[in-house]
């Protein structure tokens, strides 16, 4: 592996001082307010840091707004000076950071307050209108924007191109199967100009490596329940650990501690039976459903778990998924709100024949913008 590059101007200053030869690091910069039209992203795993990233650049901003003379020219174009900065964070959020002021741009071990200069939006739309309402902003932080519709990316290009403004985006760029989070941020990857990529120590109690991934498991009976990987896209979890079983835990985890289980029975079993619905042979669906919801040890998905995973030497992780709950109405979220293989009408006679939670399904569909009245 090559050595990483040397700043001989740090180098000679650290020699001048007295250090011995050694490998130097580049340093955190400060934000260059000067550059416009940058589109910055900011991407790692939950935890590695990159709101705290977001409030360094606040932080620098307040300081470069107290320059006075050519600076206020090099850091303006189309009337918004880029030393104003914009926090944006989505509806979504408000149930993450109940304990923070409402103007808090928080993150894990502190935050920063933003007085007027931050706003939270439901969609493209909005974020359209929180810029024609702030002109003067220059520099706009929206925080997981992989969250929003497709739109938001040519919104924000369209932006940066014609008036200069720099947006910097936070997000997670792989959701919680290690795959691309969603059509948003393949866009927010493909017209980037700027990439920052962060690493969190794997949250592992016996591990130390660096981490990429973003872990999601549920803390059923004091165990640990990896999500399946047909669990819904997106469920709004806290920074906090969850002892509700409904609610996820979101961690960093390395390649190794990421557990991941049923993602062979989702496509072998669980989306054929989709697509033979969708054809109109429902039975089988109806049944695994059924098995899912009442008796899960005789479902298909207890059969794959167990074959799959019965001498792993985790001491059976992968198999503590079975001890999720509502894993009928989850297959269910997965096959209508991301696999488009079932109709409303199916998805509501599911739901009310079987039983099954129709408010968590509801709410569920809504935060990963299905929404659907179930009756």
């Amino acid at each position: 592996m090559a050595a990483p590059p040397q700043d001989e101007n740090t180098a000679r200053f650290l020699k001048s001082l007295g250090f011995p030869d050694m490998t130097v690091h580049h340093a955190y910069n400060h934000f260059d307010f000067t550059k416009p039209g940058r589109r910055i992203l900011v991407i790692g795993p939950m935890g590695s840091g990159k709101t705290e990233y977001s409030s360094r650049v606040w932080r620098d901003s307040e300081v470069a707004l107290r320059k006075e003379g050519t600076v206020a020219v090099l850091t303006r174009t189309a009337g918004a000076d880029r030393r104003n900065v914009f926090f944006v964070r989505s509806m979504l959020d408000a149930r993450r950071f109940r304990d923070y002021p409402g103007d808090a741009l928080a993150y894990r071990g502190g935050y920063v307050r933003c007085g007027k200069r931050i706003a939270r939006i439901r969609d493209s739309f909005d974020l359209e209108r929180v810029i024609r309402d702030n002109p003067e902003a220059g520099t706009w932080i929206i925080d997981e924007a992989s969250f929003y519709d497709e739109r938001l990316v040519y919104v924000v290009r369209r932006q940066s191109d014609e008036k200069g403004l720099v947006f910097i985006f936070p997000t997670l760029v792989l959701n919680f199967r290690k795959d691309i989070f969603n059509a948003t941020a393949r866009l927010l990857i493909e017209t980037a100009t700027d990439v920052f990529p962060l690493t969190a120590y794997c949250e592992h109690g016996q591990c130390i490596e660096d981490s990429f991934y973003t872990y999601r498991y549920y803390a059923v009976d004091g165990r640990e329940c990896p999500a399946l990987y047909f669990d819904p896209l997106i469920i709004i979890g806290g920074d906090h650990a969850q002892t509700d079983s409904l609610l996820p835990n979101y961690c960093t985890r390395c390649d190794r501690h990421h557990h991941l289980p049923g993602k062979e029975y989702t496509f072998f079993t669980l989306k054929p039976l989709g697509e033979a619905a969708s054809r109109g042979d429902a039975t089988g669906l109806r049944n695994e459903l059924d098995m899912l919801s009442r008796a899960v040890e005789r479902s298909a998905l207890h059969e794959a778990l167990t074959r799959d995973h019965r001498r792993d030497a985790d001491g059976g992780v992968n198999i503590n998924a079975l001890r999720v709950p509502r894993l009928a109405e989850r297959a269910l979220i997965y096959l209508y709100g991301e696999a488009n293989l079932l109709t409303v009408e199916q998805l509501r006679s599911f739901v009310l024949d079987l039983g099954l939670d129709a408010d968590y399904v509801r709410r569920t569909l809504a935060d990963n913008r299905r929404s659907v009245e179930l009756g």
